[in-house]
């Protein structure tokens, strides 16, 4: 980290040090100052931790990426009108972690943030980001680790509460072909990616329905805001690793 990025968080300038541990702490240190910055903005904008995470979010070291995802969620937790004001550049972001080809945590933490994200724009004007999401998602809810498949289940839930009319026939493709895992997962054997799959089936269920073009649910019906909650709500009361930590890792 430099000496401008210190500054922009209050730290203090790094002891030199040939210790990894020392490196990792200051890393650490940096992004644990994220959730301080946002709330006492004394010295510098948002702007400017916003563009230190967008950095981190695309930096070699997949540790900083994924702390760098942590961030990002706890922006959209605590400065959600900046979330909206950058939410095609957060989106950009976090799709490509979604999408990240080394890292599982980088995986986990940037759909953990994304169901934040979500909920905070209430799915409006995702655009492409819609299927480039529900894409990497689907292929998520059979993953071997528990917190992965147990987060996938809530994203995915939550995506089916926002497809709304635009993209109607292209969930219902990927709600079919997901019918089996599904399915499977209901009795998974982690209780509470079980919990969670029942809870995204219901959401899923009109979209396994046949049904005639003018008496599908309506955009708004679609988008159901009370579904959403109790979505994002399971997630931090049950899941895998326990409730969730505070805002710094999720809402």
């Amino acid at each position: 980290m430099d000496q401008t990025e210190r500054r922009i968080l209050g730290q203090p300038l790094p002891v030199p040090t040939a210790q990894p541990k020392k490196r990792r702490t200051s890393m650490m240190s940096f992004f644990s100052k994220v959730s301080w910055t946002l709330r006492f903005q004394k010295q510098e904008s948002l702007k400017n931790v916003f563009s230190i995470l967008a950095e981190r979010a695309q930096d070699p070291n997949a540790k900083k990426r994924h702390m760098a995802m942590r961030g990002l969620g706890t922006m959209a937790c605590e400065t959600p009108d900046k979330v909206r004001k950058y939410k095609k550049i957060i989106l950009d972001l976090l799709v490509h972690g979604l999408y990240d080809p080394v890292s599982a945590e980088v995986i986990l933490e940037s759909v953990k943030t994304l169901t934040i994200i979500l909920g905070k724009i209430q799915g409006k004007s995702l655009g492409s980001f819609f299927v480039d999401i529900t894409l990497q998602t689907r292929t998520l809810l059979d993953d071997e680790n528990d917190n992965l498949r147990y987060s996938a289940f809530i994203l995915f839930g939550q995506l089916a509460a926002f497809a709304g009319r635009k993209w109607k026939t292209f969930f219902t493709s990927q709600v079919k072909q997901t019918q089996d895992s599904l399915l499977i997962h209901l009795q998974d054997r982690n209780p509470q990616v079980a919990k969670a799959c029942k809870t995204t089936f219901r959401a899923c269920s009109p979209y396994l329905k046949e049904r005639k073009e003018n008496s599908f649910q309506t955009e708004e019906d679609q988008r159901n805001p009370k579904l959403c909650r109790q979505l994002v709500s399971e997630r931090g009361e049950n899941s895998p690793r326990g409730p969730c930590p505070p805002v710094k890792a999720v809402c």
